[in-house]
C-alpha cells in the first residue's frame, strides 16, 4: 500500500474518533444542563386566543351566548345572555395537549347561579385534566372524557371541600385499587364567599396526579384511565375503557354558576420526566415556593 494511502486512512480514522468524542461531549453537556422553571401563561388576560369552547347542544368552537369571555382581565364564565341553563354544560379547552406538568389555577365564584342550574352545580367549576380533544366530542356530549379537579365554593355555614376528584368517563387507582365512584372529596378546608383561591395540580402522565392547596397535598391517585360513565353521549371509538391516560387537554367548566379565573399557568415537566432525580428536585422547589408564598 502506498504511503500516501496509509496516511489518508490514518487521518480519516483520527477525525472520526475526534468527531465521535465531540458529539459525546455535547450530549453530556445537554444532559447536565440545569432545568429552568418557566411558567407558561395559558390565559393571557386579554383574549381567548388558543382556547376552544365546547358547550353541550352546540358544535365545538361555538361560544354560545358568550358564555366564555374576558372581563376586567379575567377569564369569565358568564350567563347574562341566558334565560335558562337548560343542561347546556360547557367547557373551554386550551388548544394544546400536555402530559407532565404543574398547573396553577386562581379562581373565584361570583354572582348568582343561572335559572335552571342544578343544586349540586352551585358554586361549582372544575379543572379538567388529561381531557379528550374537544373536536372529538359529540354535539350533545355534556362532559369530555377527563379527570376533573373539582372546584367548589363553600356555603356560609357548614363544610364543603374543594379540589375534589370527579371522573367523567374515567377511573383512577387509589390506595392500590381501581376506584370507580364518580366523585370523592379531598381533605381541604372550606373556602367561602367570593375570595380568590389558588389550586395547583401535579400531573405526571399516568404515574401520579396530586391536588394541592396552599402547598399541601389534599388528594392523590395514579393510573388515570378511560372507563365508567358520567360522560354522555360519547363516541365509542374514543371511549376505549381501560386505556391509560398519559396526556390530554386542559379545560374549565361552565356548569351554571358564574366563575372568574385570573391565572391559568403551568410549568411543563415533560422535558425532564425521564430524569427522576432532576424531576424530584424541580417538584420540591415548586412545592416549597408554593408554601413560602402562602399558596
Amino acid at each position: 500500500m502506498h504511503l500516501y494511502r496509509i496516511i489518508y486512512l490514518f487521518m480519516s480514522g483520527a477525525l472520526m474518533v475526534l468527531s465521535g468524542c465531540q458529539v459525546s461531549t455535547a450530549e453530556d453537556q445537554d444532559k447536565d444542563e440545569p432545568f429552568s422553571i418557566e411558567w407558561v401563561d395559558l390565559f393571557n388576560g386579554t383574549d381567548l386566543d388558543n382556547w376552544i369552547p365546547k358547550i353541550s347542544k352546540h358544535e365545538w368552537g361555538e361560544n354560545y351566548n358568550n358564555t366564555f369571555q374576558v372581563t376586567d382581565g379575567y377569564l369569565t364564565v358568564n350567563y347574562d345572555e341566558y334565560d335558562n341553563f337548560d343542561d347546556q354544560y360547557g367547557h373551554i379547552f386550551y388548544d394544546e395537549p400536555f402530559s407532565a406538568y404543574y398547573l396553577a389555577v386562581e379562581y373565584r365564584f361570583v354572582g348568582e347561579q343561572v335559572s335552571g342550574g342544578p343544586g349540586w352545580a352551585w358554586r361549582n367549576n372544575g379543572a379538567m385534566l388529561h381531557g379528550q380533544d374537544p373536536r372529538t366530542m359529540l354535539k350533545d356530549q355534556d362532559f369530555p372524557i377527563s379527570i376533573e379537579g373539582q372546584l367548589l365554593g363553600g356555603p356560609e355555614e357548614g363544610d364543603r371541600t374543594t379540589s375534589n376528584l370527579c371522573t367523567p368517563g374515567t377511573n383512577v387507582v387509589m390506595d392500590g385499587e381501581l376506584f370507580t365512584p364518580h366523585c370523592v372529596n379531598s381533605n381541604s378546608k372550606t373556602y367561602r364567599g367570593d375570595q380568590w383561591v389558588r389550586a395547583t395540580f401535579l400531573v405526571l402522565r399516568d404515574s401520579l396526579i396530586q391536588h394541592y392547596l396552599e402547598g399541601e397535598v389534599v388528594l392523590e391517585y395514579t393510573k388515570p384511565q378511560i372507563g365508567g360513565g358520567n360522560a354522555s353521549p360519547v363516541d365509542p371509538s374514543i371511549k376505549q375503557d381501560g386505556k391509560l391516560l398519559t396526556e390530554g387537554y386542559i379545560s374549565f367548566q361552565s356548569e351554571s354558576h358564574p366563575t372568574q379565573f385570573r391565572k391559568i399557568a403551568l410549568v411543563d415537566l415533560n422535558p425532564i420526566y425521564d430524569d427522576k432525580e432532576k424531576l424530584d428536585e424541580v417538584i420540591k422547589e415548586l412545592i416549597s415556593s408554593e408554601k413560602n408564598s402562602g399558596g
